[in-house]
């Protein structure tokens, strides 16, 4: 009698404690990809289990992902989104505006790659209350507390915030922390199995490092991490990875990292410790070439054993002058050789260019081409796509040119309709070179992919295409793009 009546007390007393949490919100913008939404699992994950109350809404999963979020807001002390520069900005507004219709009383937090570049102007939006720059776990855990407590907001570092009279205060910055620190992902947050069938197979999104040292002048990465790097610690990293695939039976795993191996040591123990965990899995992660030439043998030959299947190696330009000016910091002659490293030890490729910099030469630009013919045609496993330089928030490059007289989209809805990836390129680029960028990429592609015996014939041409560098009366390529047009806003 007396246990039945402490059981009953145990339970009510968690009951209450339960309702007693604090509810968060949080919310992923739709886009056209299926990437776990990495940025929230690590905000939510952070906040304690035995204090808030988590929810994390994904607008790539919902119907009616605006009915969604509203259902959710009954008690919640805020809405954080994260929020990607270009098309996610679009459905972050929409989704904020009816939050604050229906809760004006409610904080609406935005982070991300946007807010962490235009943390003042984003402000200007009166449904946005409290942008965080950079690293999120911290400062949104001490915003929360905050909030839950009526504190307000001055001093919280790694914010800022419109203040009660209108006017935008920006707190101090916050050091980048180390990862370790951190609780480990939660991804009982969020439908993993929804997003493996979204993508077609069973593959993990993870993080296991913030930041990059280098110092690229497109990139935006050295403004908002100021070039500094954290990384987890390779056997904590290796025991998590366990644990989610006993528990998820994943086959994949895409690291998400900007930089994975920045610690070649670190690379080589978990490489080791996914060898020892018995995991039958294969993954994928980003490197820089001279990160490749450096990579011992060894260490080469552990990656693939413990089941690395492709790198993303970012080339830029085929041009040493022009890697040069935007501080990419390797040598064209570095590429080549990661890549027969990469052949040597059966390891795909995803080799990515960028054409069209401000001031760009035509032979600079005839260079690049080259570059990707030779790295595509050494195996059908390399991928080499061209994009157009845009000129992307917070870069060293754009800086210069906004100097010059270039104008930046001056609003969300502006800036909403940026795409760095897809579409027309900048002014730095002439309708002619345009056209031959596009038919080059369209017949480049197809000499070297995997096709089938009723497209061999349409290969063969392109191969002769592309060894004239001969890519009049495309028609081969208007028919296939009226078949199937190309995709735009990323």
């Amino acid at each position: 009698m007396s246990g039945s009546v402490l059981h009953t007390d145990a339970a009510a007393t968690a009951a209450t404690a339960a309702k007693r949490r604090l509810k968060v919100v949080l919310y992923n913008p739709e886009a056209v990809f299926y990437t776990m939404p990495l940025a929230l699992l690590a905000i939510g994950s952070e906040l304690d289990p035995q204090v808030c109350e988590v929810v994390i809404i994904d607008g790539r999963l919902e119907p009616d992902a605006q009915s969604a979020v509203l259902s959710q807001l009954d008690g919640a002390v805020c809405l954080g989104v994260t929020v990607l520069t270009g098309a996610p900005i679009s459905d972050a507004l929409k989704i904020s505006r009816a939050a604050k219709r229906a809760r004006p009383d409610l904080t609406v937090v935005w982070g991300g790659w946007h807010p962490s570049m235009f943390a003042r102007e984003c402000l200007l939006e009166e449904s946005v209350d409290v942008t965080v720059r950079g690293q999120g776990e911290e400062t949104f855990a001490e915003i929360v507390d905050r909030l839950a407590q009526g504190r307000s907001l001055q001093g919280c570092a790694g914010c800022t915030i419109r203040l009660p009279d209108g006017t935008v205060h920006e707190n101090p910055p916050r050091p980048l922390a180390q990862v370790d620190k951190f609780r480990a992902h939660d991804y009982g947050l969020i439908p993993v199995e929804r997003y493996f069938q979204l993508k077609g197979k069973r593959q993990l999104d993870f993080i296991s490092s913030q930041g990059c040292n280098f110092r690229c002048a497109f990139c935006s990465d050295p403004f908002v991490y100021g070039r500094k790097w954290v990384g987890l610690e390779p056997v904590r990293m290796a025991i998590r990875l366990k644990e989610l695939w006993d528990r998820y039976h994943f086959d994949d795993v895409n690291f998400q990292d900007e930089t994975f191996f920045t610690q070649r040591e670190r690379v080589r123990a978990l490489a080791d410790r996914i060898i020892e965990s018995g995991m039958k899995i294969t993954w994928a992660a980003t490197m820089r070439a001279d990160q490749g030439i450096r990579l011992p043998d060894d260490v080469w030959v552990r990656c693939k054993q413990s089941g690395l299947r492709r790198l993303l190696v970012g080339v830029e330009s085929g041009s040493n002058e022009v890697l040069k000016r935007i501080r990419k910091d390797i040598k064209i002659e570095q590429v080549y050789e990661t890549a027969a490293k990469m052949l040597r030890h059966e390891i795909a490729g995803h080799f990515p260019f960028i054409v069209g910099f401000p001031e760009e030469s035509d032979a600079s630009i005839q260079a690049t081409l080259d570059c990707a013919k030779r790295l595509r045609s050494m195996s059908p496993d390399f991928l080499t796509p061209i994009y157009y330089f845009k000129p992307y928030p917070g870069s060293e490059l754009v800086i210069e040119a906004v100097k010059r007289g270039f104008r930046l989209p001056e609003t969300l809805e502006a800036w909403a309709q940026f795409d760095y990836v897809a579409g027309e390129p900048g002014p730095w680029v002439s309708p002619e070179k345009f056209e031959l960028i596009e038919r080059f990429k369209f017949f480049h592609e197809l000499a070297w992919k995997r096709v089938g015996r009723g497209k061999r014939l349409l290969q063969q041409l392109a191969r002769y295409r592309c060894g004239r560098d001969n890519y009049r009366w495309p028609v081969e390529m208007l028919f296939t793009r009226w078949l199937v047009p190309a995709q735009k806003l990323s």
